[in-house]
């Protein structure tokens, strides 16, 4: 008995024991280590969920016993050394990557410190915004100059100098951002004790064409007195090894993050930007970072594309890698993201994953036209995520660059990159062009004798009397003549809408038939279009909402505009506006085939075929239904246009209505699950 009861428990606790080790090895996802999740743009603009692209790594609370008191910037240095600036407490702390105290200056001379930047030989510069100065100190923490308001007309007599971020090239030029100064960055020369150069990076000032127009039409006085349309101020900056200057301001869209050149001029506009960015740097690799002010970290490439967002913001849980108030950032020479907190008064730290890190060394690789080199680390990138856009934009062009035009042409489509698969399809079109032109040419030629032989033998002959007669018999049926009589209402739209009215030319039937033609070709036009033209994601199908969506636009524009022509003595039934409603859309029917096919064989450059293809079908459309309304119900053109208005009023009260009957249904729907359930609750308790 002893035995038996010896073994089961050595089966059990063998049993347990392999479970253990299973769970064990299960591999660990970084996702559940962090309390952030990370995202990307795809090519369609879309944002979705990707890999972790940064961990949590480490946070610096103290600087060896010494507390920070509202930090609001600081500076990385490549041999090891951190100087915040501790406003609070108005001075300056040199810092260890450990954090372990250097040493601390400034104290006694800096009042309001907001901004700081340090050279490689630890001269300090350091924008003081209640001083009203520039301080600089030397290695040694000692004060060896003082810049203040420039002395210069061009500067402006009545603008203060109040410095707020600054960044230094390595020339020695200061490129100060000054609070209210909406001329731009300020720029500043050492040479005689500080030299305005004028301005730099100005903001653009936008203004809507109805602002335009109302500031024309108001007497001076009330202009002065209107808001001024004044260019937004750079909310901070960074400056690279290049000397390419990075700039972050709030409120400017595409213009919050700019890269701009010596020249001043922006070299990037991100398509994903952030509404209330509070810091930039650039990275190791022809990438830059942006930060939100409540911790959202935006990652960029040369070109402005957003690689990842991850981040966020602290609910009060104090978890490590979230923020309440940033102020700044950096990075490491290691690729560490440095991203200093104020509410917290401590500097959060954060590591890059193998996938990053794989990416990085493709961005870098690739940025110096070393493509051959970039396709291995973009390898491990698409093994790790195929679905990765900017992966396969870079392998696209990598291979497009190694004339590998097929490869090419499928990651610019994974990646839904436009301008690759153009330039991929023109090499591999020319190339088919080159090799089968001639073949082409003979073929239609031949079609062409052909056809020619046939007519010939008819004459004679009489060879093609049977399927013209077939044919004709055809065409000679009620159903196809009134569905063949748009290819007469397209060319005489004023004859065929008489046609409509008085001699019964078409039917409900008929139109019925063009409808489903027509949004067949909608659909099939929709999804299977040319890839340039195609503006679904791939494989995203959802028929029944485009064909319920045409329905509803249909009995919403011919009931309301039935509607106001009864109301203003129309003469129209809603027989005959239905119908001439549907073959005023027969341009559409007739052209759409052909755009459709000419999708397929364009490249970028020739968009403009299509484009206007589709602009002149529409412009027909558009002219056919105006004489259809005209012509139906007798309307001069002044009235004609009136209903036109009316109508599309009518369709926007009618939509508002049936918003507002949804928005009380669904009330309604749920107070009546409530019951039921406040029931339960009041029965159990």
């Amino acid at each position: 008995m002893k035995k038996k009861l010896f073994g089961s428990r050595t089966v059990a606790a063998v049993i347990l024991l392999t479970l253990c080790a299973v769970l064990l090895l299960q591999p660990v996802g970084t996702e559940a280590d962090t309390p952030y999740k990370t995202y990307t743009v795809d090519g369609y603009g879309s944002t979705i969920k990707t890999q972790t692209a940064y961990l949590p790594y480490s946070t610096i609370t103290k600087i060896g016993e010494e507390n920070l008191k509202q930090p609001t910037d600081f500076a990385l240095l490549d041999d090891g050394f951190i100087y915040i600036l501790d406003t609070g407490n108005k001075r300056v702390v040199v810092s260890t990557m450990d954090a372990q105290l250097v040493t601390t200056f400034g104290e006694g001379i800096l009042k309001s410190p907001r901004g700081i930047y340090v050279t490689k030989d630890h001269t300090c510069y350091i924008a003081d915004r209640d001083a009203k100065s520039i301080f600089v100190f030397d290695a040694d923490g000692q004060l060896i100059n003082t810049y203040t308001k420039p002395d210069s007309a061009m500067y402006g007599e009545s603008m203060e100098f109040l410095p707020l971020k600054i960044v230094v090239n390595s020339f020695g030029t200061m490129y100060v951002v000054c609070e209210s100064n909406t001329n731009g960055i300020v720029e500043i020369s050492p040479v005689d004790g500080g030299t305005f150069l004028g301005y730099f990076g100005t903001n653009s000032t936008k203004a809507s064409l109805w602002t335009i127009i109302w500031r024309a039409l108001l007497s001076d006085a009330a202009r002065a007195k209107m808001i001024s349309n004044a260019p937004a101020t750079p909310d901070n900056l960074a400056i690279d090894e290049k000397g390419i200057i990075y700039t972050v301001t709030r409120g400017e869209k595409a213009e919050s993050l700019k890269r701009l050149n010596i020249a001043g001029v922006n070299m990037i506009e991100p398509k994903t930007f952030e509404d209330l960015p509070a810091a930039v740097t650039a990275g190791n690799h022809d990438n830059a970072f942006v930060v939100s002010q409540n911790g959202y970290i935006y990652e960029y490439n040369n070109d402005g594309d957003l690689l990842f967002v991850f981040g966020g913001a602290d609910d009060g849980e104090q978890r490590i890698g979230l923020s309440t108030k940033v102020e700044a950032i950096q990075v490491g020479a290691d690729d560490k993201i440095y991203v200093l907190d104020s509410d917290k008064a401590q500097i959060q730290i954060y590591e890059s994953t193998e996938f990053t890190d794989y990416l990085h060394d493709a961005l870098y690789l690739f940025s110096k036209g070393r493509y051959m080199e970039s396709k291995e680390p973009l390898s491990k990138v698409l093994e790790m995520n195929s679905l990765f856009d900017y992966a396969n934009m870079a392998m696209a062009k990598a291979l497009y660059k190694e004339s590998d035009y097929e490869g090419a042409l499928k990651y610019a489509r994974l990646a839904k990159d436009l301008d690759t698969y153009s330039d991929s399809y023109w090499e591999i079109r020319a190339a088919w062009l080159k090799q089968h032109l001639t073949a082409a040419v003979l073929i239609i030629a031949g079609i062409i004798l052909l056809w020619q032989i046939l007519k010939l033998l008819d004459r004679k002959r009489g060879i093609l009397a049977g399927p013209r007669r077939f044919f004709s018999g055809i065409r000679e049926r009620r159903l196809i003549k009134q569905v063949g009589y748009m290819f007469y209402y397209m060319r005489h739209p004023i004859e065929g809408n008489y046609g409509i009215k008085h001699y019964n030319s078409v039917s409900v039937a008929s139109a019925n038939v063009l409808l489903a033609v027509m949004m067949l070709f909608y659909v099939i036009n929709k999804y299977f279009c040319g890839f340039l033209i195609k503006t679904v994601r791939e494989g995203s199908y959802d028929i029944a909402s485009d064909i319920g969506l045409i329905l509803i636009v249909v009995l919403l524009v011919v009931g309301c505009n039935y509607l106001m022509c009864t109301i203003n003595d129309g003469e129209g039934k809603l027989k005959e506006i239905y119908c001439s409603f549907i073959y005023s859309f027969a341009p559409y029917i007739c052209f759409m085939p052909f755009l459709f096919l000419m999708s397929h064989v364009i490249t970028d450059n020739e968009k403009f075929f299509v484009d206007f293809g589709r602009f002149f079908m529409f412009s027909w459309i558009a002219v056919l239904v105006f004489i259809a309304i005209r012509e139906i119900n007798d309307y001069s053109i002044k009235e004609t246009f009136k209903i036109i208005f009316l109508t599309m009023f009518t369709i926007l009260i009618v939509c508002l209505l049936a918003f507002i009957i949804y928005v009380l249904w669904s009330q309604v729907i749920d107070f009546v699950q409530q019951i039921p359930r406040e029931v339960v609750y009041k029965i159990e308790s």
